[in-house]
């Protein structure tokens, strides 16, 4: 059986073909966990099917910045999770080539009583990193975050900001061939956030995918190749990011 991947053409690094995904939600709102828990026993629960995402294909070129846009609840963070392979859908197919590094929510792998040398190597080896590659890339690692005198501290006393710093350093040490990107860049400081888009644009000249959601109309004017606009779960529009930014604009 050939592998999924000899089966798109060369030049593409993502395709969503027909996918869907549905998630079954409860058909009436329970305040706390204990009471769905026990009406749950009883049997007394019913549930509704929610489509995420509904019948969505794309394709995106090797080397591309993708931008995606919508409202909140539209299905964007759910396409994020499919293509960061942290999600499969219910129908259709999502194929994604080479090493994929998500920033969904940096520092999300943080262990907040060890230090932030502790955690440094601690989520690069849920990245595939081993120890001595980690050794290789720790002093890289601490100068782009601008911590080196808290890196012996526990995570527990970084500011959100920091956690952000230390993680996009982390996740970012190695180029990868598709980048994924969900707002995480609207925390930290101005410069550090500067210093983020100088990264990301270098891995850009260099070949990377980039798949970006933000709801900055002004960033995904300025980045991306193509946009694609989703609305409650399906695609209204794929396209150049002007003319698909105003038309989310005008409704």
């Amino acid at each position: 059986m050939p592998n999924e991947i000899s089966l798109i053409p060369d030049d593409v690094a993502i395709l969503l073909d027909h996918v869907s995904v549905r998630y079954r939600v409860p058909a009436e709102a329970f305040i706390t966990f204990k009471d769905y828990a026990i009406q749950w026993m009883k049997g007394n629960v019913k549930h509704r099917d929610f489509w995420a995402l509904r019948d969505v294909s794309i394709s995106v070129p090797k080397g591309q910045v993708f931008g995606v846009i919508g409202k909140n609840g539209a299905g964007k963070s759910t396409m994020l999770k499919l293509i960061a392979r942290v999600l499969h859908p219910q129908e259709g197919r999502v194929i994604v080539r080479g090493k994929v590094v998500p920033l969904l929510e940096v520092g999300a792998g943080f262990h907040p009583e060890l230090s932030g040398r502790e955690n440094v190597y601690l989520n690069g080896s849920i990245l595939g990193y081993s120890r001595r590659e980690m050794d290789q890339k720790l002093d890289q690692i601490v100068s782009f975050s601008e911590l080196a005198p808290f890196i012996d501290s526990p995570m527990r006393t970084y500011s959100t900001g920091m956690w952000a710093r230390l993680g996009f350093a982390v996740a970012t040490v190695e180029q990868p061939d598709v980048l994924i990107v969900d707002e995480v860049l609207a925390v930290g400081d101005e410069a550090f956030q500067k210093k983020c888009m100088d990264r990301i644009e270098g891995f850009r000249k260099q070949g990377t995918t980039i798949f970006i959601v933000t709801h900055a109309m002004s960033t995904i004017e300025q980045l991306c190749d193509t946009v694609a606009w989703l609305d409650h779960g399906t695609l209204k529009a794929v396209g150049d990011p002007q003319t698909v930014v105003a038309m989310y604009r005008s409704i």
